[in-house]
């Protein structure tokens, strides 16, 4: 799956919660998400000024912050399906809110391969339903 491809199926399915995201989806969605943020905070600090911190008075990042918040929504979905993907329910996105422990393990979730053929939410993405053809070589799953 290609950069595009994955971040016009995020936003295709900006608030879809059902069914599966492989890992590439998500992952090229989160490395998308997190160079225009960094374009955006770029642009943000020479338009408004540096920030000084919290009570620094200036006015911030608006634009970093209006991007967030658009891609709030999309982020979660596609986090909650890459979830699916691995069999476990979307709720388990909300062990982000422990702090280090939950992190690292929903991390971990994420990154892990997804369950070869369908699983309860959904067909394998994998099995190409949906899917253009990928620049990255198939591996078989062990």
């Amino acid at each position: 799956m290609q950069i595009m491809t994955a971040v016009r199926t995020c936003f295709s399915k900006y608030a879809t919660f059902a069914g599966r995201a492989r890992r590439a989806e998500y992952w090229w969605f989160v490395a998308f998400n997190i160079m225009v943020n960094i374009g955006l905070g770029i642009i943000d600090g020479i338009a408004f000024g540096l920030q000084h911190g919290m009570m620094g008075g200036t006015p911030g990042s608006p634009l970093s912050s209006l991007y967030s918040l658009a891609v709030f929504l999309p982020s979660l979905a596609a986090g909650v399906r890459r979830l699916h993907d691995t069999g476990k329910s979307g709720w388990w996105v909300l062990i982000w809110l422990i702090p280090i422990i939950g992190w690292i393990l929903l991390i971990w979730w994420l990154a892990t391969p997804g369950d070869e053929g369908p699983n309860e939410y959904g067909p394998d993405p994998l099995s190409g339903e949906g899917y253009g053809p990928s620049s990255i070589p198939r591996v078989p799953r062990q």
